[in-house]
């Protein structure tokens, strides 16, 4: 089965086909570093992992960019609010993404760029478009002329005669038109600038990713992705800007998450019901909060509660205590791992991995991949149940589970945080206190261990351990 792609400019799945062979270029709108991120942005910042690994996984080179706005109203406030300067703000809440970002088993982009440091490709974005007759000064302002890109709207299948303006764009008396958006905003007194053909100043939040995006991954995306407030207007402005620049498609896929609801109210600052990373993660295990994001489809809005944590911590440790279990009797198994699993053995775990991938295939339905990676649990605890199992079908079952939770990412597998050496030494040393039966210096290092988030089992083919 080929990959398909919801495409929200189509709005159909379409098989995906990457501009060149192999490769795969894939831009998604990041934060604007004002304050610490929320539960609403971890949701693309996780699935569009999962996209890229997906991808990678299937032999791609991704080239993945997320930017960073570290310039814009909100981060002049801040900086206002606090005392500092803007550069010190960005700065602040970049390196708490990332800790959110590492917090989260999510790795790095492959770029991100902030808009600071590409000023002068945004410059002269804007001058390309006004040289067009695409976009005109007025008052130190620039603004692009909707009307005249004939395409505006159909990304978010919008009439332009019937677009609701001044929701989110303040309507200007100097625009042509009250729907032509800002490219570039004279700076006020006292407001962070920089110097441009029409005067002192900064982009607006459109222009942005549409020069960023050109400058790292080229005219054309295969892949442009982000929340679905996004759609309008931020996306459909960048559409008509870059399309209207390059005459190109900006993105040959939309790909768009949908909303997070607050114990089924929608999340807002008016209602002060918003849920930090940072404070989630206290919380919660990454693994747990990966589960909850991925058990949902991207396109669904997903509702966040205590009761629906809990139940995704707990099939989370269900799928570990699996994994781990045959990863704990292949450690003693008989016979070399590297030898052919048994026919039946193989017929299983094709079969899961073949529902995994077409689950993965159907515009990254990662619910019912989940679904898969239980059914693999389910034949996993079926084949323990045997006396003497042969280390090649254990090796064949565990290569399965860590194909699917290579992508997901939703059990710990303990790659990640390997026994330091500490550890390891008050693990041995437990053992030898047993065959000591010294059973009081034996309890206290189980209880030690347990401080360290190890928990020790002593079953019948010897002592197992795993984390909280």
């Amino acid at each position: 089965m080929a990959l398909q792609i919801y495409n929200t400019l189509t709005r159909m799945k379409e098989t995906f086909v990457a501009q060149e062979a192999g490769k795969v270029k894939i831009y998604v709108c990041g934060p604007t570093v004002y304050d610490y991120i929320h539960i609403g942005n971890a949701r693309p910042m996780i699935f569009f992992d999962v996209v890229r690994a997906y991808f990678e996984q299937q032999g791609n080179d991704v080239n993945y960019v997320v930017n960073f706005t570290d310039v814009d109203d909100k981060m002049i406030r801040k900086a206002e609010q606090t005392g500092t300067t803007v550069p010190e703000v960005a700065d602040k809440f970049i390196k708490a993404y990332y800790e959110d970002l590492d917090g989260l088993g999510i790795p790095r982009a492959t770029l991100n760029p902030r808009v600071t440091d590409n000023m002068d490709n945004i410059i002269e974005f804007i001058q390309d478009l006004v040289d067009r007759g695409f976009a005109y000064e007025n008052g130190g302002d620039v603004f692009f002329r909707t009307r005249k890109f004939d395409g505006y709207g159909k990304l978010s299948q919008q009439n332009l005669d019937e677009l609701q303006f001044g929701i989110r764009i303040e309507v200007d008396k100097r625009k042509e038109n009250p729907e032509d958006f800002v490219l570039w905003k004279a700076a006020k007194p006292g407001e962070i600038y920089w110097s441009s053909p029409w005067g002192d100043g900064r982009p607006g939040w459109h222009i942005e990713c549409s020069a960023m995006a050109r400058r790292y991954l080229g005219d054309t995306l295969d892949i442009h992705g982000g929340g679905q407030d996004l759609q309008f207007p931020h996306h459909e402005c960048e559409v008509a800007q870059s399309e209207a620049l390059t005459g190109k498609p900006l993105a040959n896929y939309w790909m768009h998450n949908g909303y997070i609801r607050i114990n089924n109210e929608k999340m807002s600052k008016s209602l002060g019901n918003g849920v930090l990373v940072k404070d989630l993660r206290e919380q919660y295990t990454k693994e747990a909060v990966r589960y909850f994001m991925l058990s949902t489809h991207y396109r669904n809005p997903l509702n966040f509660s205590e009761e629906v944590m809990n139940q995704a911590q707990n099939s989370v440790e269900r799928l570990a205590n699996a994994a781990a279990n045959v990863k704990h009797r292949l450690s003693a198994a008989v016979g070399s791992p590297d030898a052919e699993a048994g026919e039946e053995i193989r017929n299983k775990m094709s079969a899961v991995l073949a529902e995994f991938h077409q689950k993965m295939q159907d515009d990254f339905n990662t619910p019912d991949a989940i679904t898969a990676m239980f059914q693999w649990a389910s034949e996993a605890n079926q084949l323990l149940q045997e006396p003497s199992i042969p280390a090649a079908d254990l090796r064949e079952v565990l290569d399965a589970f860590n194909e699917m939770n290579g992508v997901l990412r939703i059990v710990n597998t303990g790659e990640d945080e390997m026994l330091d050496e500490e550890i390891e030494r008050l693990i041995a040393e437990r053992v030898e206190a047993r065959k000591n039966k010294n059973w009081g210096r034996a309890d206290e290092i189980r209880d030690l261990l347990a401080a360290k988030g190890i928990v020790l089992e002593d079953t019948a083919q010897g002592m197992r351990w795993k984390r909280k």
